[in-house]
C-alpha cells in the first residue's frame, strides 16, 4: 500500500464527514453529512482549532450566550485576506452592536417592511403571469432572483436601471463570505473588485442622499440618530453591504429552496393549494428543512460550560444552523418536509435559520414576506411544478443554494 492509500484508509467516517459538510461538490446534499457528525456529538473538531456545534441544543444555548462574539468572524474565515470586507453591525458586539443596530432599526421597522406587501404581492403576480406563460424556465431566473433583489433595491433607492448591477456586486461578495480556504485566487479577486465597487457605487448614492434626500432606506440611514450619533460612513457602507446581500441572495436561495422541496413533495404542494392559509407556516418549514444560511462562527469570550464541554477565551465554534434543524432531538422526523409543522395547534422547536439572541436577523420580516408571498400565489395559481433537470448548486458553503432550476410551470 502506498502513503496516499495509507493516509486515505486512515480516514475516519467522521473526519470526511468534516470534510464534505463544507465541501463546495457537495452543496447538492450536506444532510448526510450532517447526520454522522451530530452522530458523532455535540461538538466535534473542525478546521482552523475550531469546534463543530453539530446539534440544536447546544447550537441554541451558544447562539442565545451573549458570553460568545460573533466579532471574530471575519478572522476565522478570511484572516489571510488582503482585502477587509466593509465592516457592519453583524461583526460586532456591545455597546458598538446596540447603537448601530439601533440607529439602523430606526430606518428598518417593521412599519417599512409592512407597507411593501402590496407591492411584493404585485411583484410576485407579474413575474408569476410571465412563468405561466413561458410554460418551461429557470425558476431562479424568472421569479428568485428578481422577487428579493426587486424589493431591496426599491427599498433602499437604488435606481431600476443599476439592480443588474447591484445583483453582480452581491454575488461576487456572497462568494467572497466563503472560508478563504476554499476560495480560488480568481475569487478572492472576484470578491475584492466586487467590495471596491460596491463601496463606490454606494459611496455615490449616500452622497446623493445627503445633498437631496429622499423617501427611501439610504436617505433614512443617512438621517438615523441616536443620541447625537450617526452612522460613520464606514459603518453605512459596512450596513448596506449586510442588507444587500443578506437582503438578496438568501432569500433567492429561501424561494428557490422552497419551490424545489414542493416539486419533491407533491403531497405537501398539494395539501398547500388546498390550504392557502398555510403559506406563513410553509416559510418556517422550508427554513427548517434547507436553509439558505447553512453556518455561523462564535468565539468565547470567558470561561463556558456547553454540554459538560468548557470553553476557555478565544476558543472558537462554527456553529452547524443546517444540521441543527435536522436534529431528531428536536425535531420528529427532521427529514419530513411537512409545511404544518409550524402551524396552528403545532407546538415546535424553533429553526435556528436566522440566529437568535443579539445576532437574530434584521431582515426576517423581509424575507418571510417575499416568501410567503410566493408560496400564497403558488397555491392559488401553480397547478403543477415538474423539475426538467437535476439542479446544479453553486459552490458557497455560508449562503447555499441552486445556480438554476430548470421547472416545467402549469397553472390550475
Amino acid at each position: 500500500m502506498s502513503s496516499d492509500q495509507a493516509a486515505v484508509a486512515q480516514v475516519t467516517p467522521v473526519q470526511l464527514a468534516v470534510v464534505e459538510s463544507i465541501a463546495p461538490h457537495m452543496r447538492h446534499n450536506p444532510y448526510d453529512s450532517y447526520e454522522t457528525l451530530r452522530d458523532a456529538g455535540p461538538f466535534v473538531p473542525g478546521p482552523h482549532e475550531t469546534q463543530l456545534v453539530t446539534r440544536h441544543a447546544e447550537a441554541q444555548t451558544i447562539l442565545l450566550d451573549p458570553r460568545w462574539s460573533h466579532a471574530e468572524e471575519p478572522e476565522l474565515l478570511h484572516g489571510d485576506s488582503d482585502v477587509e470586507l466593509p465592516g457592519s453591525f453583524l461583526w460586532m458586539e456591545p455597546p458598538d452592536h446596540t447603537r448601530l443596530r439601533g440607529l439602523v432599526g430606526k430606518a428598518f421597522t417593521a412599519r417599512t417592511i409592512t407597507g411593501l406587501r402590496d407591492r411584493a404581492e404585485q411583484l410576485v403576480s407579474d413575474l408569476l403571469d410571465g412563468v405561466l406563460a413561458a410554460g418551461e424556465v429557470d425558476l431562479l431566473e424568472a421569479l428568485a432572483y428578481p422577487v428579493p433583489l426587486t424589493l431591496i433595491c426599491e427599498l433602499l433607492g437604488v435606481p431600476a436601471e443599476a439592480h443588474e448591477h447591484v445583483r453582480q456586486m452581491s454575488a461576487g461578495i456572497a462568494r467572497g463570505l466563503d472560508p478563504d480556504l476554499l476560495l480560488s485566487p480568481q475569487e478572492l479577486a472576484a470578491r475584492t473588485a466586487a467590495v471596491h465597487e460596491f463601496t463606490e457605487f454606494f459611496g455615490d448614492l449616500v452622497e446623493q442622499r445627503r445633498r437631496a434626500p429622499r423617501a427611501d432606506l439610504i436617505t433614512a440611514l443617512v438621517q438615523a440618530e441616536e443620541a447625537g450619533v450617526r452612522l460613520t460612513h464606514t459603518e453605512l457602507i459596512g450596513t448596506l453591504l449586510i442588507l444587500v446581500v443578506a437582503g438578496h441572495e438568501t432569500s433567492v436561495n429561501l424561494i428557490g429552496n422552497g419551490a424545489l422541496a414542493l416539486i419533491r413533495n407533491p403531497g405537501e404542494f398539494a395539501r398547500l393549494r388546498e390550504h392557502p392559509d398555510l403559506a406563513g407556516a410553509a416559510v418556517d418549514e422550508v427554513l427548517r428543512y434547507d436553509p439558505p444560511v447553512h453556518l455561523t462562527t462564535r468565539t468565547a469570550r470567558a470561561e463556558i460550560m456547553v454540554a459538560g464541554r468548557t470553553f476557555t477565551p478565544g476558543d472558537a465554534v462554527i456553529v452547524l444552523l443546517g444540521s441543527a434543524n435536522r436534529d431528531p432531538a428536536a425535531f420528529p422526523e427532521p427529514t419530513v418536509f411537512d409545511i404544518g409543522r409550524y402551524g396552528p395547534g403545532r407546538r415546535t422547536e424553533r429553526h435556528l435559520s436566522f440566529g437568535l439572541g443579539l445576532h437574530y436577523c434584521l431582515g426576517a420580516p423581509l424575507a418571510r414576506l417575499e416568501m410567503r408571498e410566493v408560496l400564497h400565489a403558488f397555491a392559488l395559481r401553480v397547478g403543477n411544478l415538474t423539475l426538467l433537470e437535476e439542479p446544479p448548486y453553486r459552490p458557497n458553503v455560508v449562503v447555499r443554494g441552486m445556480s438554476e432550476l430548470r421547472v416545467r410551470v402549469e397553472g390550475k
